[in-house]
């Protein structure tokens, strides 16, 4: 694979976020700089040292007067010549400085073109490089620990070290090729199947953390479904602790889908309360009972809710036979507080049953803890670093391509081909073995001047 050529041009682009704050960012990048902030302050810069300076226009007039900080090359966050002018956070400011850049010969940044040019530069592998975006994304400080440990390289170090102990591998199955004779007993005096097994067992371990730390980026969509007036919106409200859906006794009141994003143990939740399912010549109630099954449909787990009192109905079990299926079910069976029974868990066949009042909020914490087991959670943060679905795909097709290599041992060229395979997969992960276009598909959704 051919690596993506190194860019010659300037780059320029406000670094903080839109609107008006103490403080405003213009982050530039390129090669030889240093006459850049000359042109912009009227004299020469100081390497690493903030410089108070007049931000000069085309006429020498001041822009703004602000901090200057120039980063010389590599040692610098894109590995180039890096200027920042720090100024007064107003938009007009900031566009003017930004103009001035431009001016200056700076083009527009593209977004992520800072931290693609780091990565390019080798400053950051490719993982690294996306748990800068993830640091920035982050919806809980459980998520945002996770990404700072991607960013800091905890992630990639892994990936190394597996990487290396299967090309030690590799490199052996290679070398008895070239001995056909006597493969079988090199390869059984070097314990090699015992080593790949010791491979795969651990690249187990590393897929299930990243599975963790994907289940932090991304979420648990939550679906809250069932007949009219069983309390689903009671129970949004009480898992987000605010009166965000109305309550009545008036079966329908819930007419379109209402999300709410939560938190337990630092894991996102996205709870969405839905229309009723039932029968309805009602138009505006129809609308949203189809949108409650299309919320469903993408659902990550679904919660059925029934009265408690009334128990699971010919009309429950109609609503049953169209969800889809693989998705988890927990039946919630509400309103424990109008029949006196105690909240309590019990296995069904269907799923997990919890028993609950969404009025009271007794055995929420039941709820809770299911939420959280069908999610598959486990709480070791320290262990936990953010992954994103393209690294779980790359996990587990190296996986696949070690169990392949097992069952095919015999076959020295076979075995060879499927740990090459492997190899390359969580290459992808870092970046060692990545196509172009791909990485225009991750550095796209980073923020400007980012």
């Amino acid at each position: 694979m051919v690596a993506p050529s190194l860019p010659t041009d300037v780059i320029a682009a406000v670094a903080t976020a839109p609107g008006r704050g103490g403080i405003g960012v213009v982050r530039v990048s390129g090669p030889n700089l240093a006459g850049f902030a000359q042109a912009i302050t009227g004299r020469p810069p100081k390497s690493r040292i903030a410089t108070l300076a007049n931000f000069l226009d085309i006429t020498q007039q001041p822009i703004d007067q602000g901090l200057l900080l120039y980063f010389p090359g590599p040692h610098s966050y894109t590995g180039e010549d890096v200027i920042e002018l720090q100024g007064h956070g107003g938009p007009v400011v900031m566009q003017m400085l930004l103009t001035r850049c431009l001016e200056l010969g700076a083009r527009l940044a593209e977004p992520g073109e800072f931290t693609r040019r780091a990565f390019l530069n080798d400053r950051l592998d490719l993982a690294q490089a996306e748990g800068v975006a993830d640091l920035i994304d982050a919806s809980t400080t459980a998520a945002a620990r996770s990404a700072l440990r991607s960013l800091s390289g905890r992630f990639s170090e892994q990936i190394h070290t597996w990487r290396d102990k299967l090309v030690d591998l590799r490199m052996l199955v290679e070398a008895t090729l070239d001995f056909p004779e006597e493969d079988v007993d090199f390869l059984q005096a070097a314990r090699a199947i015992p080593r790949l097994e010791a491979l795969q067992a651990e690249l187990k371990v590393i897929l299930q953390r990243a599975k963790q730390g994907s289940l932090l980026r991304r979420g648990l969509q939550v679906v809250l479904a069932g007949q009219p007036n069983v309390g689903k919106s009671s129970l949004l409200n009480q898992l987000s602790g605010e009166d965000r859906a109305i309550v009545t006794a008036v079966a329908g009141t819930t007419r379109d889908v209402l999300k709410e994003a939560i938190q337990i143990e630092g894991i996102p939740l996205h709870i969405i309360d839905t229309a009723g399912l039932r029968e309805t010549e009602d138009i505006v109630e129809k609308i949203g009972i189809e949108r409650t099954w299309s919320e469903i449909g993408k659902a990550d787990v679904v919660v059925r809710m029934v009265d408690a009192a009334s128990g699971i109905t010919a009309a429950d079990h109609a609503i049953d036979a169209r969800l889809p299926q693989g998705v988890p079910v927990i039946w919630v069976f509400n309103k424990i507080d109008l029949d006196g029974s105690l909240a309590r868990r019990e296995v069904l066949e269907g799923g997990i049953g919890i028993w609950l009042s969404a009025q009271s909020g007794a055995g929420l914490d039941l709820l809770r803890s299911a939420l959280l087991e069908i999610a598959g959670w486990e709480a070791h943060d320290e262990d936990i670093y953010l992954a994103r679905e393209r690294h779980l795909e790359a996990l587990r097709e190296a996986d696949m391509h070690v169990t392949l290599a097992l069952e095919r041992a015999v076959q020295l060229d076979l075995l060879a081909e499927e740990l090459r395979l492997a190899q390359e997969a969580v290459n992808t992960i870092t970046g060692e073995f990545c196509a172009d276009d791909l990485l225009g598909v991750i550095f796209s959704r980073f923020c400007i001047g980012k």
